[in-house]
């Protein structure tokens, strides 16, 4: 069994409950409320600005150039990805920038940043990975069961396309690399990051149909 399909098995009870969760379930059927959709919307652009930055932290402590040249382009694509699908969306909702993180957004982004930082390369890849995975099979989820027509179609068919599909893959064939070297406490501090990062997977989705704000 490779790495990350022990890694999916571990926390598979999380990703049924993202799957299950009223957001995605209403993003499928086309019911989503629309000011869920933008409150998500806008987090989304705040997450992936950091995320990027996480990306390149992770890339600098790469233990080859490849995969230093693999961050970079993951970290690119974000960004990319923010600009092209966010902006487009803050013009079609009129989404406005302000507000700042929601507590959700901000206690996963926190978390990526200071992982790629403080934690070791193996283990900043295994909390990096879930937003790769977990979204590219909630986006085939989605676009395997959506109601047509879909008011939300353009955002599912960037995560069920391939080239998102082609940087899952990568981002995958990393992570194994790794753990075929890494000692069993590498192995195990991996799996909690990779945990970690689901839960806050969930996080954020259930954050967005909460409309979750400060409460002080």
């Amino acid at each position: 069994m490779k790495f990350t399909d022990y890694l999916w098995q571990e926390a598979l009870p999380v990703y049924e409950k993202i799957q299950l969760h009223p957001f995605n379930q209403e993003l499928k059927e086309g019911t989503l409320p629309v000011e869920k959709f933008k409150f998500y919307i806008y987090q989304d652009s705040l997450y992936l600005a950091d995320f990027a930055k996480a990306l390149a932290l992770a890339g600098t402590r790469a233990n080859s150039s490849q995969e230093l040249l693999d961050f970079l382009q993951f970290a690119q694509n974000a960004i990319l990805v923010e600009r092209a699908l966010h902006i487009s969306y803050f013009k079609e909702y009129d989404i406005a920038f302000d507000g700042g993180k929601a507590p959700g957004c901000f206690a996963y982004t926190n978390y990526l940043l200071a992982t790629s930082a403080h934690g070791s390369y193996e283990v900043a890849v295994a909390a990096l990975l879930p937003c790769f995975w977990i979204y590219k099979r909630v986006g085939d989820y989605i676009y395997a069961h959506q109601k047509s027509p879909n008011p939300y179609q353009n955002w599912i068919d960037a995560y069920a396309g391939e080239d998102f599909a082609k940087s899952v893959e990568k981002a995958l064939a990393i992570c194994d690399s790794l753990a075929e070297n890494a000692s069993e406490s590498t192995k195990i501090k991996m799996t909690e990051a990779y945990l970690t990062a689901s839960r806050l997977e969930y996080v954020f989705w259930d954050s967005a149909y909460r409309l979750e704000a400060w409460e002080v």
